[in-house]
């Protein structure tokens, strides 16, 4: 299993967000549980090849499809603008990887491999800290 980063300034927002959302469904869960595992960072000294909230991701799925989302939080999610719920399948499991990282996404027809290709913006890249 690949090692994800997040920013200390995310995770707070995060467990602040599935805080208020009790019961937890599915996608709540795995996020929490990649949360758990993951090595939180500071965000002034992020590296660039992290997947952070309100990043704008392009990954690939096995056809070699590309895809570009942005990572929000639930009520800014809209997928007629690419913005992808971070409670999304998809969402829950890019946070925090590397450029170059392949992940199983769960769907409801089996897991689907989706590899970050690029991170077109990262808040913390670009001095966004409050985003």
């Amino acid at each position: 299993m690949n090692k994800i980063y997040i920013t200390q300034y995310d995770i707070d927002r995060l467990n602040k967000l599935l805080s208020k959302r009790k019961p937890h469904d599915e996608y709540d869960k795995a996020l929490i549980e990649e949360l758990a595992r993951a090595e939180i960072i500071d965000p002034q000294t992020t590296p660039s090849d992290i997947v952070t909230m309100n990043s704008i991701v392009k990954f690939k799925d096995k056809n070699g499809d590309s895809h570009e989302y942005s990572l929000v939080f639930p009520e800014d999610a809209d997928l007629t603008k690419n913005k992808i719920s971070v409670l999304s399948p998809v969402g829950s499991s890019l946070i925090g990887y590397k450029i170059g990282s392949s992940i199983n996404i769960p769907t409801p027809k089996g897991p689907k491999l989706l590899t970050v290709e690029e991170i077109i913006y990262q808040p913390e890249r670009s001095g966004d800290f409050d985003l």
